[in-house]
């Protein structure tokens, strides 16, 4: 039925709005034709204020959280700020203050979802409190549960495949670049630099082929590229993760304070260290080889 700007209200983390998530999505927006799809979200991650230290890596900042909800049919984001008082409130109180206001004629969780203090608060909770709710299974794909944890596994340890066939997307990393040794320009490699921000997940250390888009152009395209991460053993002075990438076949790049994302698709091996420059080049110019020899069969992203 269509049930005009009634609101249809999704709450959740959703770290990294990975598969899982677009399906409560669209399963939501499915239900209710014509309703308006309100998103509830929190930041910063809740376990940075219930047991700080122990929060998990985030796989997307805020900002790309919003953008990718609303791409996957998010008519309105809401973004519940998470501090030591919201951790306090019980369920019935936080539904009272933050839900209630909504106006909801359905709420649409995973199956998982808890809420209110100690995560007293799930499903059931809901309908006794007068909602008519609807809970959904996690999404299973190839023996494996998808989800925030499992992502973060996969690129802890470098698979990137896994990652992309969980989120259904590249792993994105995103950041303004910095000047750094300038020694890939010197080596005929340029490199647009990022450091790794904490508590922001980075892909194990390694090369990898991806694509990087400059965010300061609306027109600007997807350039294939050479990934490295880590802190460079060949030099033994970089004291932090960084990530770098080279656009194949462009050294006239000055990217210097542009902000740019990376999409990994793909690791190719893990870092070495090299007893020479010769030894450094002749590698760099084959990675730069199997790169595109591995995108010539992917499909770049597109937004």
């Amino acid at each position: 039925m269509t049930v005009g700007q009634a609101n249809l209200v999704v709450i959740g983390n959703f770290d990294g709005v990975h598969r899982g998530h677009q399906a409560v999505l669209q399963a939501a927006r499915g239900s209710l034709p014509g309703a308006r799809v309100i998103v509830v979200t929190f930041w910063p991650h809740p376990m940075s204020v219930v047991r700080p230290g122990k929060q998990p890596l985030l796989l997307t900042d805020l900002g790309d959280r919003i953008n990718l909800l609303k791409d996957a049919g998010a008519d309105e984001v809401v973004v519940i700020p998470f501090d030591r008082e919201l951790a306090a409130l019980s369920p019935e109180d936080f539904v009272e203050r933050f839900i209630r206001p909504l106006d909801p004629v359905r709420i649409v969780v995973g199956e998982n979802f808890r809420f209110g203090h100690r995560a007293k608060g799930n499903s059931d909770t809901l309908r006794a409190l007068g909602f008519e709710v609807t809970a959904l299974d996690l999404v299973e794909s190839d023996h494996a549960t998808t989800c925030s944890t499992e992502i973060r596994r996969l690129v802890a340890e470098g698979d990137m495949a896994g990652a992309w066939h969980h989120l259904g997307r590249p792993y994105r990393f995103r950041g303004t670049v910095v000047y750094g040794h300038q020694r890939g320009r010197e080596l005929g490699f340029p490199t647009a630099n990022l450091p790794v921000p904490e508590g922001v997940a980075a892909p194990a250390d390694g090369v990898y082929a991806g694509w990087l888009h400059r965010l300061d152009r609306a027109d600007a395209e997807f350039w294939p590229a050479a990934i490295s991460v880590g802190r460079n053993p060949t030099f033994d002075d970089v004291p932090e993760v960084v990530v770098e990438a080279h656009v194949l076949g462009r050294d006239d790049l000055n990217l210097y304070g542009v902000p740019v994302s990376i999409d990994f698709a793909a690791r190719l091996r893990g870092n070495v260290r090299f007893d020479g420059l010769d030894a450094l080049i002749a590698q760099i110019a084959q990675d730069c080889a199997d790169v595109s020899l591995l995108l010539s069969d992917l499909e770049p992203p597109t937004h």
